[in-house]
């Protein structure tokens, strides 16, 4: 369930106008082909929940539980290091070695059946038919997480698409930013801080502008903070002067961007404040550095705890257990597939309107408009965040404003050479489908596939992500949940934080360790970080009204 609950103090907003859900079509998919292994597995962790509470309710068997079910979710496919990547099709020491290139779960392969369809057909697939089809289950807030999140680590050279830009971290990077020479702009160099003003009562990073050209404070010899301004901002002076100084340069993007950085912002400055208080002797960089240590593992807590869980439609909650996994095969560095780039392209959460306020407005007017997040507070805007639901995710449900990204992304797979749809799942442990029945129980899905397609084997691994339904209590389809549990814990669980040698007093301070081990939830760091009020804002990944439902064998 959601993490926070409504109450009779809850904030008020506007109401969304519901669109009802159909019937899952995951109810009427043929489930001849997923494995009886498989059917099993998903039986059990969605059924039972009195049991899957007694194992979480004691200790030392919920830890055991834990890792066993992390461990069984990484070894679904071969584990890092992988021998191909997008710099050529064979091995090689540099193609093993130069993670300037993106890795790859399979080699580059050419579909069977000669040329695929033209790409302008595939990717009207993907566009939303009328009223966005809305999640049963995710919030507003759990697409602004989503997009914030893989924004650090997923990151394609915009010159380059065989190649990418990434440190392969969860290092909070649309933060901190993506190097050693960006940090240094963005600290106060006092306290261990980031540069932060006061407006209208609450904590904000400091504007990029000064007089209509950055300000000189982020300015280096080496250039200027890589702040994503686009050209028809000049339209809007006051948006423009309102953008943040962030390390990520797209962190000004869109307002859940710009609430989850000053959220993270403001995190960081309250446990500055708490350990300057109990270390006075502590210099500015030791302050800052343990403070970032703290504030990247609360990241990945959350991550692992509050947002694969809201994916999953287990009963058994995820938790990080630090050390865990390092006598694992999978223990490797880390290394962002061009398969997990992909699947992570989630157009269909983004609804063609959002609640800010006392009002509606159009999702395009929440792009670079800093001045609605000033305005209104963070409280407010997560809490209505919280109460409107996401698009769901998958096929007829992309908006127009995002369908040239569509084009690209289907544009990237051909280009990479990825294998079919069918590969992956044998990949992944699941069996080949051999019906477009056994993709989606949807029909206007089936015949639109066999149409472009005609045959199974031919569909696209970016469109059979896509075009599978999201499973009953869950937030994604199977093959994007398997995917997404395979590099989620394998390259979340070995930050060198979390390493045996590394996580305890030494590196968090006792302080710190309590922090992070007493926060379960992305609405506690809010709570803590917003003025005192009467009024309890909801912080949920998850709709308020999702309830669990039947699932079938």
């Amino acid at each position: 369930m959601a993490s926070t609950k409504a109450s009779s103090n809850t904030a008020k907003s506007i109401q969304v106008p519901l669109i009802s859900h159909p019937l899952n079509p995951a109810a009427r998919r043929s489930k001849d082909r997923d494995g009886l292994i498989n059917r099993i597995e998903s039986y059990v962790l969605t059924h039972f929940g009195p049991i899957w509470a007694l194992i979480q309710a004691v200790p030392p068997l919920r830890r055991r539980t834990n890792r066993w079910l992390i461990n069984r979710a990484i070894y679904k496919t071969k584990t890092r290091p992988y021998p191909f990547s997008t710099m050529s099709d064979f091995t090689s020491w540099d193609s093993l070695t130069d993670r300037s290139y993106s890795d790859r779960h399979l080699p580059s392969a050419e579909l069977p059946g000669g040329p695929l369809p033209p790409i302008e057909e595939v990717q009207a697939l993907f566009q939303r038919r009328g009223e966005t089809t809305l999640s049963p289950k995710s919030s507003l807030l759990f697409s602004y997480f989503a997009q914030w999140f893989t924004d650090g680590f997923l990151r394609t050279d915009r010159v380059d698409p065989l190649k990418n830009t990434s440190n392969h971290d969860v290092d909070l990077s649309p933060l901190y930013g993506l190097s050693r020479r960006i940090t240094p702009l963005l600290r106060a160099k006092t306290g261990g801080r980031l540069k932060s003003q006061q407006i209208n009562g609450e904590e904000y990073p400091h504007y990029y502008y000064r007089d209509g050209r950055p300000a000189d404070e982020f300015i280096a010899e080496w250039g200027e903070l890589p702040i994503i301004v686009p050209d028809w901002l000049e339209q809007f002076p006051d948006r423009k002067a309102t953008l943040f100084a962030f390390g990520g340069e797209r962190a000004n993007v869109q307002i859940g961007y710009v609430m989850l950085n000053t959220l993270f912002l403001r995190e960081h400055n309250r446990i500055c404040g708490v350990l300057s208080h109990e270390h006075p002797d502590w210099n500015d960089e030791r302050l800052f550095q343990t403070t970032r240590n703290i504030t990247i593992v609360l990241l990945i807590k959350l991550v692992i705890e509050e947002y694969i869980n809201h994916i999953t439609p287990y009963h058994f909650k995820f938790q990080v257990n630090p050390p865990i996994g390092g006598k694992e095969s999978w223990y490797r560095t880390n290394w962002m597939t061009v398969e997990f780039n992909l699947l992570y392209r989630w157009h269909g959460l983004i609804p063609d309107k959002v609640v800010i306020g006392d009002q509606m407005l159009p999702m395009e007017q929440t792009l670079f408009n800093n001045p609605i997040v000033t305005s209104i507070g963070l409280g407010p805007l997560f809490d209505a965040a919280s109460r409107q639901p996401a698009g769901e995710i998958g096929l007829f449900n992309t908006p127009i404003s995002l369908m040239e990204t569509e084009k690209a992304s289907i544009q990237h797979g051909r280009l990479v050479g990825l294998a079919s749809y069918n590969d992956y799942r044998e990949r992944v442990s699941y069996p080949r489908v051999t019906r477009f029945d056994q993709i989606t129980g949807d029909p206007e899905r089936q015949r639109a596939l066999e149409r472009l397609y005609g045959h199974v084997d031919r569909v696209e691994f970016y469109v059979g992500l896509f075009a599978e339904d999201v499973r009953p209590n869950a937030a994604v389809a199977a093959l994007i949940g398997r995917l997404v549990g395979i590099d989620a814990f394998s390259q979340a669980l070995t930050n060198p934080l979390l390493a045996e040698n590394v996580y305890n007093e030494k590196t968090f301070t006792s302080t710190g360790l309590s922090i992070i081990e007493s926060t379960r939830s992305l609405s506690e760091v809010l709570q803590r970080n917003i003025p005192p009020s009467k009024t309890m804002y909801a912080a949920s990944l998850t709709r308020l009204d999702w309830r669990r439902i039947p699932s079938n064998f």
